[in-house]
């Protein structure tokens, strides 16, 4: 074990031995990190971020250091190496000083937007301390990585020229170090993980009992094994709306209109566990739709679910509410993996299984008399939102097999948003798009009243329709891999709803800002109609696809009021 002076000296020659333009591209990047973005982030994960984003700048600066010293640059511009890293030392505590205080009053200015209360800042003073906590050991990678690059040039280039040596040596490190760290280390992170997850989805939680109602997959007449649904399929099926309390909703509605205690009936929940064949677990849920007589009820939504097989409560019971349990919702599992790993690094499951249920059970619903069968709806949130829009090749297509959907939350990777998106009316901007004059598709921006929605344009909105839900400040819509180098337009435009002005566009950085904003924009702290919290927002895109009889506005009011007050069971 090294002795704390060999530490202490060790510690004093580092800085001496890091490259002085790779230094000042890592010092900006640190500094630009703590620029606001979508999501208020604290001192820790800012610590971690700026760490990050000071490496990305090294490494980018290594490489312009690199052209320099080839170019002979530095001899004819630049005064000396010494000179240079005199002005660095001076710029450096000034500028993380500087960023750190600006980067405590942004966070505080970010959370004044999203409607969160503020918090201490004396945490950031250690934002510095945990960015070389965290940029130091990859870096110490990294120079081992090169230095092992630079022996195998001079061992190859015994046999061949040296400009040969050094591109085969870097190649064949390359691959080397990405082949450990995705047939390894990432197949072995996955494997365990998917190991832990299969684990929690047997599991049963404490109060979440086997449902007697034959209306509920996992019952004793239910085709499905309780056994069988999965974690997340147990509490879908077990939550929801009892027929009292959609009685008492109903009678409560201001307009008026609502049905009487014996109009109401028990909802039907559908859903099928992991099955190896995605195929085969649409099948079951069809065979369950058959089992409980959906297709006698007025409205059947099918949804896909994200990874782990979570449908969204808020979503199911807007819907049950909305039409007094005269409903049925299909759904099914189709991994064990939470959604933002499947969102990383599984973007073929989720599709597949969206193609799959919403094709089995179109099918099954095509060959009921037109008179005779439900108002078919779709959703989906999130990654089940990408995956439910992959079972159609447009909206005119939604249009022409569903009576409404609802898309929530949707990452930028789903092809029918971006192409809907990229379509928009000029002059509207990205995060509240207007299509075609809102005819067919129209955007949910915010809860009920938020300024400048789409939503509430007039003029004529054909059914069937298609809404799509989706914040400004939701990184999870908004994260996207050309952010490295492309400003994206919402950045170029006014600032949509809860994002503050002083949110800038920086290359790599504000990619390196948005993935942490895709990891806690559906944090417990974010509020309703913010980040990826949509929990109000399914009222008004459900009435709007197919509101009952007589329903107001201040119907989709009271709705969001009852969810809102509603305890969610997990």
């Amino acid at each position: 074990m090294p002795s704390v002076s060999r530490v202490r000296t060790w510690a004093r020659a580092y800085p001496s031995r890091l490259g002085t333009v790779a230094a000042a591209v890592a010092l900006l990047f640190a500094c630009v990190s703590q620029t606001p973005s979508l999501i208020p982030r604290g001192w820790v994960v800012q610590g971690v971020l700026t760490g990050i984003a000071a490496l990305s700048g090294y490494g980018i600066g290594a490489v312009l250091g690199w052209l320099v010293r080839s170019l002979d640059v530095r001899r004819r511009l630049v005064p000396g190496r010494r000179p240079a890293r005199r002005v660095l030392a001076v710029l450096v505590p000034v500028a993380v000083v500087a960023s750190v205080v600006a980067g405590a009053r942004w966070d505080q200015d970010v959370r004044a937007a999203l409607g969160m209360p503020g918090t201490s800042s004396w945490g950031y003073v250690l934002v510095p301390v945990l960015a070389v906590v965290v940029a130091v050991p990859l870096l110490a990678l990294a120079r081992w990585l090169r230095n092992v690059t630079r022996r195998l040039a001079r061992l190859v280039g015994r046999v061949v020229p040296a400009t040969v040596a050094r591109a085969v040596a870097v190649v064949v490190v390359g691959a080397l170090a990405w082949g450990v760290f995705s047939g390894v280390i990432w197949d072995g992170v996955l494997r365990g993980l998917n190991a832990s997850f299969a684990a929690a989805n047997a599991s049963y939680d404490a109060g979440v009992d086997q449902p007697t109602a034959a209306e509920r997959s996992g019952s004793p007449s239910s085709l499905e094994p309780w056994d069988d649904l999965g974690r997340e399929g147990r509490r879908f099926v077990t939550g929801g709306p009892t027929t009292a309390q959609l009685a008492s909703f109903e009678a409560a509605l201001p307009s008026g209109t609502g049905l009487d205690a014996t109009q109401v009936r028990e909802p039907i929940r559908v859903y099928a566990g992991l099955d190896d064949d995605v195929s085969t677990t649409a099948a079951q849920v069809v065979a369950e739709l058959d089992r409980t007589h959906a297709w006698d009820r007025s409205y059947l939504l099918v949804v896909t679910t994200t990874g782990s097989g979570w449908v969204d409560w808020s979503m199911a019971d807007s819907f049950e509410l909305l039409h007094g349990g005269d409903t049925a919702i299909a759904a099914m599992q189709y991994s064990n993996l939470p959604s933002w790993l499947s969102f990383i690094g599984d973007r073929e499951h989720p599709a597949d299984a969206g193609r799959a249920l919403f094709d089995a059970v179109f099918a099954r619903w095509s060959e009921l008399p037109a008179d005779h069968r439900p108002k078919l709806e779709v959703a989906g949130i999130s990654l089940g939102s990408f995956g439910m829009q992959a079972a159609f090749s447009g909206p005119q297509d939604v249009a022409s097999r569903t009576d409404g959907a609802l898309f929530v939350g949707t990452p930028s990777f789903a092809p029918m948003w971006r192409a809907v998106t990229d379509d928009r009316d000029a002059g509207t901007p990205e995060v509240a798009p207007v299509v075609d004059g809102g005819a067919r598709v129209r955007f949910l921006t915010g809860p009920a009243g938020s300024d400048g929605d789409p939503l509430t344009l007039g003029g004529t909105w054909d059914p069937p329709r298609v809404v799509y839900a989706q914040h400004p400040s939701d990184g999870v819509t908004w994260w996207s891999p050309d952010t490295i180098w492309d400003r994206p337009d919402w950045l170029s435009e006014p600032r949509g709803r809860g994002v503050v002005s002083a949110t800038r566009w920086f290359p790599v950085v504000t990619f390196e800002q948005l993935t942490g904003d895709l990891f806690f924009a559906a944090g417990g702290d974010i509020p309703m109609g913010q980040g990826h919290q949509f929990e109000l927002e399914y009222a008004q895109g459900f009435a709007a696809l197919a509101a009952p009889d007589g329903w107001t506005a201040d119907d989709t009011a009271f709705l969001q009021r009852v969810v809102e007050q509603r305890e969610p069971r997990f």
